[in-house]
């Protein structure tokens, strides 16, 4: 069972967090460890996986930059530690930004995140999950695999 199915929603690389949480706050009333203190060790240890898998998946569901590898893991458009070919022109700026940081650079990078998000944003919200359209999954792909690349430049610089 896949996170949207354990909450009921359909696939999206948008999620209404309004209506997550009060589906995780139903389903974490029925798995609760708490309510199954009188149950038998088994039922506990069934009861206590659900509970875990609904802390994870809203964690997943409600978080953009892990909710988007996750959709496209689902969809089998990614795989774990795939190296990824990004395009020649953002490594190259990639490259010239790595030369030049700085404790400055880190705004530069999240104009870029922005720019990113702004660019990739329509498409995450016209995505037709009935008919998958390779050309844009590859497009939100491209997406992830750019937003990792800045996210390890912000580490470096943080670290």
């Amino acid at each position: 069972m896949n996170y949207f199915e354990l909450f009921a929603l359909p696939m999206s690389f948008e999620i209404d967090v309004n209506l997550l949480n009060k589906k995780y706050i139903v389903l974490q009333k029925q798995f609760h460890p708490d309510y199954f203190t009188q149950a038998d060790e088994a039922e506990q240890q069934d009861v206590l996986e659900k509970s875990s898998l609904l802390n994870k998946a809203l964690q997943v569901l409600r978080t953009p930059d892990r909710l988007i590898p996750y959709v496209l893991q689902l969809m089998g458009a990614i795989t774990d530690d795939e190296k990824f070919q990004l395009p020649p022109d953002f490594l190259m700026e990639m490259m010239e930004l790595n030369e030049e940081l700085s404790a400055d650079s880190g705004k530069e990078i999240e104009a870029i995140n922005q720019a990113l998000e702004q660019e990739v944003k329509p498409l995450l919200a016209l995505f037709d999950f009935n008919q998958p359209d390779e050309k844009i999954l590859q497009r939100i792909k491209e997406y992830h695999f750019k937003k990792k690349y800045l996210q390890r430049i912000l580490d470096r610089l943080k670290g």
